[in-house]
């Protein structure tokens, strides 16, 4: 997939494409060799369809001067002492594989193309030095034209990783930020590669959630405020909004998590699990302004549920996606393929929710691990019919899990614990003799400490729920 360059790559490889090199007098200091120099200028300033025939005409020779072979260094070897030529070659080869796919291909006669360039990625440690970034595109572009997933690929790719998302984390300079999404997404051409980037995703995958979260304006724990129903989140789109994120940085990031997710098979439980994924998504399909944003949103969407419909329905249907497709549905759109998932998806759930009762979305939301307060919670009659149920659904999970929830402190969203002590409440109160269960689980002692909380409401749910033990206990003795 081809994408132009961000402003500030193309600016940099601009200013360096211009800068006058003294290659006759490299060639007298011994920094690069005549041979390499007539190569050099074979494709150095013509035009592109020259630049092409010469390159595809010598391809060997082309590769000799980049990466050597036994008894001949390349070039880069040869001038790694001149800074200034490093960085020219840097870019000339850039353009070399832009322009002539075939010469990637003919690196790899090479065993190891990339022993060249891996080093220059920790060239040195001052952020302004312009190789390493330059060297990461070299890399990126060689990876995409050749589509290779050989051995050498395998191991140097997580290295390249690396370097990136030290990129991606740079908040403060959007045009890094861009430029490493763009390069992760011309790496994700293959599965192997896919799957590389999804076992490296605490360096990958996590500092473009956190993009996607600044862009659909809610803080560090994306579900807190939206499973709580918290209307403070911005609601205006995102361009200029989110912590200034740009239209077209989030739009690169939603497409490397698109690419991502046709491995959904594999991953889309854990995506869900670790960044609640379904939620983000469909808070940033609420505020999508561009049919751009809304397609990769949908789509990827699509991607997981369809993979993962007994995990990840419940999740959308406990997000609201449904009624937000209906939404979705009335806005004017014109993209063919954007409708055809806009319509797939409808489909999908409401044949899902057709079949679902109260109880399966109650179960749905305990599973997911984050309670808010649906209609069930406040229901007497939900209780009544489906307490005993609780206790019998799958061997007990369901209070197994209210416990685990419990464990945590919740100190985002205090709502979840004062749900869960409503929850204990009325299955205390509903199936009293099944209160020796809960306690063993840990629940009654929890509820007490929770007695002491700083929240109010959590103090007071606690206090209703404690009250059910007591009185079962008072009208014991």
């Amino acid at each position: 997939m081809s994408l132009d360059p961000p402003p500030y790559l193309g600016s940099l490889r601009n200013n360096i494409r211009q800068r006058p090199i003294p290659w006759d007098g490299a060639v007298r200091a011994g920094t690069i060799t005549e041979a390499q120099l007539a190569k050099i200028r074979a494709v150095d300033k013509v035009r592109q369809e020259q630049r092409k025939q010469t390159v595809e005409r010598d391809l060997d020779g082309y590769r000799v001067l980049f990466v050597g072979e036994p008894g001949t260094p390349g070039v880069l070897e040869s001038a790694s002492r001149r800074s200034d030529v490093v960085q020219y070659i840097l870019v000339l080869l850039s353009d070399l594989l832009e322009g002539a796919p075939a010469l990637a291909k003919a690196l790899f006669k090479d065993s190891d193309p990339y022993r060249h360039f891996l080093p220059l990625l920790a060239h040195t440690n001052n952020p302004e030095d312009p190789i390493p970034l330059l060297t990461s595109t070299v890399l990126a572009t060689l990876m995409a034209s050749s589509q290779d997933e050989s051995q050498s690929t395998e191991h140097a790719l997580p290295l390249i990783l690396s370097y990136l998302c030290g990129m991606t984390k740079n908040s403060n300079d959007a045009g890094l930020q861009d430029i490493a999404v763009m390069e992760y997404s011309s790496l994700l051409y293959g599965r192997s590669n896919r799957q590389l980037f999804w076992q490296q995703r605490s360096e990958t995958v996590a500092p473009l959630i956190d993009i996607l979260r600044k862009a659909a304006g809610i803080g560090g724990d994306s579900s807190a405020s939206l499973y709580s129903g918290n209307n403070t989140v911005k609601s205006a789109g995102f361009e200029g909004l989110g912590g200034g994120v740009g239209l077209q940085l989030l739009y690169h990031v939603l497409l490397v998590l698109w690419q991502l997710s046709f491995e959904a098979e594999d991953i889309g439980d854990d995506m869900n699990d670790e960044y609640d994924i379904i939620l983000l998504y469909t808070q940033l399909l609420r505020l999508s302004p561009k049919e751009k944003t809304t397609r990769l949103l949908l789509s990827t969407l699509y991607n997981l549920l369809e993979a993962n419909p007994s995990t990840l329905l419940p999740a959308a249907v406990l997000a609201r996606l449904p009624s937000l497709l209906q939404n979705v549905s009335g806005r004017h759109l014109t993209d063919p393929d954007l409708l055809e998932d806009l319509d797939r998806l409808k489909e999908m759930l409401e044949e899902y929710t057709k079949t679902k009762t109260t109880f399966d979305e109650y179960v749905a939301e305990v599973q997911s691990g984050h309670l808010r307060w649906s209609p069930p919670h406040r229901h007497q009659t939900f209780w009544a019919e489906n307490a005993r149920k609780i206790f019998e659904f799958e061997n007990g999970e369901i209070p197994r899990k209210m416990a685990d929830i419990m464990k945590k402190p919740w100190e985002n969203d205090k709502a979840v614990l004062a749900i869960a002590c409503n929850d204990v409440g009325c299955l205390v109160k509903e199936v009293p003799e099944k209160r020796y269960q809960l306690e063993k689980l840990g629940l009654k002692t929890r509820i007490m400490e929770l007695m002491q909380d700083a929240d109010e409401s959590v103090r007071w749910e606690s206090l209703k729920a404690l009250g059910g033990w007591l009185k079962y206990s008072f009208e014991n003795n």
